[in-house]
């Protein structure tokens, strides 16, 4: 249960960060689901071997690459999908970091609300 009301969180997120920044559009609520979806995949499997491969770059902007990473991953989940979309490299930064907040507010109230129960 804990995973689905995530994931209909971060789709919803997702609406609001197509509301509040005009570079990051998403076409319907189920667009915003499968988003979430897509951009959860693609964090799960390519983001940690893109973390390994790109270690020195990483640490060499001590950690900022990170932010680059983030912006690529959100902007590969807006190439593959039709109802998602994204300007460009800017606006996939912006989005990704405004969807990075969002994540972490929900992560958190998804973790006290269900330590409780």
């Amino acid at each position: 249960m804990k995973i689905i009301v995530r994931w209909l969180l971060l789709a919803a997120a997702l609406l609001l960060v197509a509301q509040v920044y005009p570079g990051v559009a998403v076409a319907s609520f189920t667009s915003a689901l499968g988003a979430a979806f897509v951009i959860g995949l693609l964090n799960t499997l390519v983001r940690p071997l893109l973390v390994l491969l790109t270690l020195p770059v990483t640490l060499l902007t001590l950690g900022l690459f990170l932010f680059v990473i983030n912006a690529l991953m959100f902007w590969a989940a807006a190439s593959v999908l039709n109802g998602f979309a994204v300007a460009g490299f800017g606006a996939a930064l912006v989005g990704s970091l405004l969807y990075s907040l969002c994540s972490m507010v929900i992560d958190a109230a998804t973790e006290r609300l269900y330590k409780r129960a």
